[in-house]
Formats: structure tokens, sequence, C-alpha cells
């Protein structure tokens, strides 16, 4: 098997150094402000949760100025620190303002914690309630089918007018056949010797009779 290959990062080296300089002398600070035994190290810790729980926040999007508020806290914490620690301050006659930010630094931390994930959670509800589907209206009843309208019975064909010279030729085209055969003449034989539709034959039948 090929050997793994183990890529040192610079920059990650560095973030390591870096942090535990401030881990320690957040540890000497609250040491020398009267918080001996495991509180002294559990200084560090809460400082740099914070801090990192801020980051987050920030990088997230959302509730930015919270974000931004608590990061800037946590930063002043780390950073006063390293500034108190680096012999501007006599850390064996520590003064009394800052015994009592280092006494009340869990209850702030712990708020600003809260916060955070506070905030993070209501985020996400009110995301899920955004996305959430709004319930349909109920649908109305179906009507009943509507009957169609009683449609107007047909009109009965109208009589064609006959003009008056249509019916003189008629009468002497009936008056031949009755001459010839004895008989009237019928429809059919009308309309055959004068050419013209059945409805027009039909209407100088009626005026011969």
């Amino acid at each position: 098997m090929r050997a793994l290959s183990v890529r040192i990062d610079a920059v990650l080296v560095q973030a390591l150094i870096a942090a535990a300089l401030s881990f320690a002398h957040l540890h000497d600070l609250a040491l020398a402000a009267g918080q001996d035994g495991w509180k002294a190290w559990a200084y560090p810790v809460s400082v740099d949760l914070l801090l990192v729980a801020a980051w987050r926040r920030l990088r997230s999007g959302e509730a930015k100025t919270a974000g931004w508020c608590w990061f800037l806290v946590a930063l002043t914490a780390s950073l006063g620190a390293n500034v108190a620690t680096a012999g501007l301050l006599d850390l064996d006659d520590v003064p009394d303002w800052l015994r009592i930010l280092v006494a009340g630094w869990p209850a702030i931390a712990f708020l600003g914690g809260t916060l955070l994930a506070h905030g993070a959670t209501a985020d996400a509800s009110t995301g899920e309630r955004e996305s959430a589907p709004e319930p349909s209206a109920p649908e109305a009843p179906a009507s009943a089918p509507e009957l169609p309208a009683a449609q107007p019975e047909p009109a009965p064909p109208s009589t064609p007018p006959v003009p008056p010279a249509l019916v003189t030729l008629a009468r002497k085209v009936a008056d031949e056949h009755r001459a010839r055969t004895g008989t009237p003449i019928d429809t059919s034989t009308l309309r055959a010797r004068l050419g013209v539709p059945l409805p027009l034959a039909e209407a100088i039948s009626a005026h011969l009779t």
C-alpha cells in the first residue's frame, strides 16, 4: 500500500499556535483574578465557544446583528486577556474591576450562547413555516348539471310566393293535360312540365284547386 502523505498546512499550524497562546492567556488571567482550579481552565473554553458560535451565525447569513454583537464581545474578552498578560498588568495585584469582569463572564457567555442557539432554532422554525404549503380552500360542492335549454320547434316552411303569370301558365298546362288525359294534373307532372322546384310546384297546385 502506498504510504499516506501528510500535508502540513501552514495556516492550520498558525491557527493552532494562536489558539493555544490565547487559551493560555485567558487561563492565566482567570487564575490571577481568583478563579483557581478547573474554573481557570473553563474560562478559555467559554470564550472560544462563544466566538465560534457567533462566527457560525455570521456565516449562516441570518441575524447578523446578534452575530456581530456577540462576536465582538468574545473577541474583546480574548484580545483583552492577551493584552493584559503582556506585562501591562500586574497579575499579582489584579484591580477590582477586572475581578468583577472575570467573575461576571460566565453569565455573559451563557446569555450570549443561549440567544445565539435560540435565534438559530427560531429562524429554522420560521423557515419551515414559510416553506410549508398553505392548506387549500375546500372545494365547492359540485352543482347539479344544467339541463339543456329547450329549443324552439322549427317553424313550418312558408309557402313560396307564386307569380300570377306562373299561375296563369300552370292553368293552361293543367287544362291541356285534362283535355288530353281526362284527369287532373298531379304535382309531379306539373313540376316536370313547368321545370320548377317541388315546393313551388306544390304552391302552384294549391292555387289550381
